[in-house]
């Protein structure tokens, strides 16, 4: 009577051992992270090479970890439903006790312990039992396949497509959504998160977005007199400046600083003796949709520093720069030129003093912030829509959990706004 009990509860103790690897292995492989295998492989792993044929397919993979499980805690608690029988006879007592002590060791010893262990170290684990997954995996794979077709099946009837081409996320989302996440748990800081969010969305943001506005292009009027045209290129920051014709849409050049002293050295000099029209570089133009990665490839590909954004009709509607769009990416870039003010200005009562035209993406990376900035570009855009009208001096807001009170307007442009967050009561 004694080996009859003691060989079915060595064998129920065997099983248990199978949930646990079963159990681990299903958490481990889940949770294992896909770059790092990929680097591992890609450096001559072979037991990462194992871990990356599972999970390319995880379908067939979880199919096989759950069939096994199954079946080993099934027989488990049958074997364990006897063993009670033989010790309390065929009584409800029996089946009890067996269902109170399995569900105790299956709940333990066969899930959380070796899931808890396996998601502490998920991909020293997931590389542990990837040789021995692959062979489970292979065993099952009839039954697994069978399976497959049946709940897709069942889940197309309730509208669910779980076929490899229906992901609704990018890898570009789910690497945004990784960079948030570690900078939420403290394992990335903000200049780090800022550089890479900047990288992947260039895709995502058009040049009409970060062009500096037609209302603040510095230009040139070539018909003013050669001495004055020099005077107001010297005065300037910028090194690239656009010449226009009569009116400010009719671009006919870019004078660019070197060109300008190549002349004047040339003509010893003389500012008269210069012919703007000749040394004008051809300007470049590009339309508002173009993306910030578009425009970026392009630059690169025209060895091109600067360009002129227009609308579909060919209205000027701004310009962008190289420098422009890698700021989205590293921050503001400042030189000895740059005013070290850019359009924010911390007030004692600690809201901010912000220029109408700042952009809501450069007050967000600034304070960490999140408005949106899908409706509008600019701090004053996002109030006019939000309003749905030109406010007038003095009005306040409250939307997004921010105030917005308006100090400055001019005709129906604002150019100071004062925002600060609202402190919620806890």
């Amino acid at each position: 009577m004694e080996s009859e009990i003691l060989f079915p509860i060595a064998t129920i103790f065997g099983l248990l051992m199978l949930s646990a690897f079963f159990s681990g292995s299903e958490t481990a492989l889940t949770a294992v992270s896909e770059a790092r295998m990929h680097k591992l492989e890609s450096d001559g792993d072979a037991k990462a090479a194992r871990v990356n044929f599972l999970i390319r397919d995880r379908e067939r993979l979880i199919g096989a970890i759950l069939l096994g499980n199954n079946l080993v805690n099934i027989l488990a608690s049958v074997l364990a439903g006897g063993v009670f029988v033989s010790l309390f006879g065929d009584s409800l007592m029996a089946t009890a006790v067996a269902t109170g002590v399995m569900t105790a060791l299956v709940l333990i010893f066969a899930e959380v312990t070796p899931k808890s262990a396996a998601i502490a170290r998920p991909d020293g684990f997931a590389m542990m039992v990837a040789p021995i997954m692959r062979w489970v995996v292979f065993i099952f794979a009839p039954i697994t396949h069978v399976v497959q077709i049946i709940v897709r099946a069942f889940l197309k009837i309730f509208g669910v497509d779980i076929s490899e081409d229906s992901n609704v996320f990018s890898a570009h989302d789910e690497l945004r959504g990784a960079v948030d996440l570690h900078h939420s748990e403290g394992r990335v800081d903000k200049e780090a998160r800022d550089l890479l969010r900047g990288a992947l969305e260039l895709d995502d943001l058009r040049v009409e977005e970060i062009m500096i506005h037609r209302k603040s292009i510095e230009m040139l009027d070539i018909e003013n007199n050669n001495e004055k045209i020099i005077q107001q290129a010297l005065k300037s920051s910028h090194t690239r400046l656009p010449l226009f014709r009569e009116a400010p849409d009719n671009i006919i050049g870019i004078l660019h600083a070197k060109d300008l002293l190549r002349a004047l050295w040339d003509a010893d000099g003389n500012p008269e003796e210069i012919d703007f029209s000749e040394i004008a570089r051809i300007p470049y133009f590009v339309p508002e949709t173009t993306t910030l990665q578009e425009q970026l490839d392009a630059f690169k590909i025209k060895q091109e520093h600067f360009a002129l954004v227009v609308d579909e009709y060919g209205a000027l509607m701004g310009l962008v720069t190289m420098e422009d769009i890698l700021e989205e990416i590293v921050g503001e870039i400042e030189d000895e030129y740059d005013s070290p003010v850019q359009g924010v200005r911390p007030q004692p009562d600690g809201s901010l003093a912000v220029d109408g035209d700042v952009t809501i993406r450069d007050l967000n990376r600034a304070m960490d912030w999140n408005l949106p900035d899908d409706e509008a570009v600019t701090i004053a855009g996002l109030v006019i829509h939000e309003a749905q009208s030109i406010p007038e001096v003095g009005q306040i807001f409250s939307f997004h959990d921010y105030r917005f009170k308006i100090l400055r307007r001019r005709r129906n442009q604002i150019t100071a706004i004062r925002v600060s967050p609202i402190v919620q009561d806890s």
